[in-house]
């Protein structure tokens, strides 16, 4: 069957859903419509309005979701709800809340290029990310052939990111890939995740064989790329791997992706686990674990400070889309206003006598 080739495994097949409907596989999202693919082929579909009113940005249909569909191959088909998803990649959404990116995915290659825009600060940013969709990251790093420091990278990668797999690349040579291909098996999904130009379209094109994807060139002054993917799309390789792009985001809220942070952060997690105060927060107090291994080097200071930047971020993330977390700040901030008003009638008062 067709949607078996698109990683319908028992997990999904274990899902009931109403008589007369089929699975379907959404490959790509635009505006008002959806491309999905079923044993009737491959087609556009619409919500059936009914079925997702009221529905959250999160409860809609995603790349890579499986849906249940009523099929109308020669007119539109219409999408009844949402299976339940094994895996998902969400982001923090500028106007409030979460947005789903992709679903349903076995591997978040995090692509990055070995040029001056390689960032270990953003590529904490992307494990945190990919650790909290429930699949596993794998390090992508393209331009190889550009680079005289790839051992040095490499080595660089492996001391904040442990345990995850890395790659580096050429995507013109293919070089790498021999790896990359003996790691994956068909059926298996993999989302693609990067900052704009790094390389994703020309490996998505490296890896499948063929241009799938329009490419260009990186900018000389800056060895920065040029943005080409414009919208989330998956794609059947020749291979049966299954890949999701995703248009480049150099900005990317880290939402609730506290198992992330943990997952990506785990050693200085596993040191505050020693500090003397269970709720120590890792700066000033005596007998703080974190704060002795800085001390003593075994801790880089910019691996803490990314850590403290992305706990604040999510710590306004979850304030911003909590109401009671926002009323118990408003009335901290209220009590410390409070406080010093107080602190400055008693000083005019003692400045009068």
């Amino acid at each position: 069957m067709i949607i078996n080739n698109y990683g319908f495994t028992d997990f999904f097949e274990a899902q009931t859903m109403q008589e007369g409907l089929i699975p379907a596989r959404v490959t790509a999202v635009f505006k008002d419509f959806f491309k999905v693919v079923s044993d009737d082929g491959e087609h556009l579909a619409k919500l059936k309005y009914v079925a997702f009113m009221g529905a959250m940005n999160t409860e809609l249909p995603a790349v890579g979701d499986f849906v249940a569909l009523e099929s109308h191959p020669q007119d539109t088909s219409l999408i009844h709800g949402v299976m339940n998803r094994k895996t998902v990649f969400k982001r923090a959404d500028p106007g409030g809340g979460e947005q789903l990116v992709a679903a349903n995915f076995d591997y978040v290659f995090i692509v990055s290029s070995l040029n001056h825009d390689f960032n270990i600060n953003r590529l904490e940013r992307y494990l945190t990310i990919a650790w909290d969709s429930g699949a596993k990251p794998v390090v992508i790093l393209t331009k190889a052939d550009l680079s005289e420091n790839v051992a040095q990278v490499v080595t660089e990668i492996e001391l904040i990111a442990y345990g995850v797999p890395i790659f580096a690349v050429d995507n013109l040579s293919r070089s790498g890939f021999d790896e990359i291909e003996s790691f994956l098996k068909p059926g298996e999904t993999i989302v693609l995740l990067g900052s704009s130009g790094v390389g994703k379209s020309s490996f998505i094109n490296s890896l499948s064989g063929k241009s799938l994807m329009k490419t260009s060139g990186i900018r000389e002054d800056d060895s920065k790329g040029k943005h080409t993917t414009t919208h989330r799309e998956l794609h059947l390789l020749q291979s049966g791997l299954l890949v999701i792009d995703t248009p480049g985001m150099r900005e990317l809220g880290i939402g609730q992706a506290s198992d992330g942070l943990g997952e990506t952060f785990q050693d200085i997690e596993l040191l505050a686990h020693d500090c003397k105060f269970r709720n120590c927060q890792h700066g000033s107090e005596p007998g703080c674990a974190v704060q002795d291994a800085l001390t003593n080097g075994s801790l880089s200071e910019v691996h803490y400070a990314n850590w403290i930047k992305l706990k604040r971020e999510l710590a306004y993330f979850e304030r911003k889309n909590n109401p009671a977390l926002q009323r118990a700040e408003k009335q901290k901030w209220k009590a410390v206003h409070k406080a010093l008003e107080t602190q400055y009638k008693s000083n005019l008062k003692a400045r009068k006598k």
